[in-house]
């Protein structure tokens, strides 16, 4: 098997995999963000081809992840389940005390096996229905 490899990679790096996986019907510029520039952006490579990629930024004692996309090839091989690990020791690492994304609704029991809880009710974004889930870190 294959080992994986997650690195920092660059705002650039991560387009083709969220306009893909993420938007296939939109533009790459649909997919970039403001503050990209700003964030902490991993990803996850096989063999150096990146399979998945995930953002990350940082609000206090907080952080949120947006734009998770892996490889549809890729997709359950728990390429995601490592990245997202990732993510968790990174944030504790850092002291944070809260992990929080915008998840497709349909993706919301990926995030429970977590330990990520649904906040609110759900709303749309370009008629995809999402949810707020959190996971608050135990203290470090």
């Amino acid at each position: 098997m294959e080992t994986l490899r997650i690195a920092l990679i660059s705002p650039a790096q991560t387009l083709d995999l969220r306009q893909q996986v993420l938007w296939p019907h939109k533009p790459v510029s649909f997919v970039q963000l403001p503050e990209d520039d700003t964030g902490t952006h991993f990803g996850a490579f096989l063999s150096e081809e990146l399979v998945s990629v995930m953002s990350v930024f940082l609000k206090g004692e907080e952080a949120q992840f947006r734009k998770f996309a892996t490889a549809q090839a890729m997709q359950g091989r728990g390429i995601g389940s490592q990245l997202l690990q990732h993510l968790l020791t990174h944030a504790s690492s850092l002291g944070l005390k809260r992990i929080w994304c915008h998840a497709r609704q349909e993706k919301a029991g990926f995030y429970r096996k977590f330990g990520f809880k649904e906040k609110g009710t759900p709303f749309f974004k370009e008629g995809v229905p999402y949810v707020v889930m959190d996971l608050y870190l135990p203290g470090v």
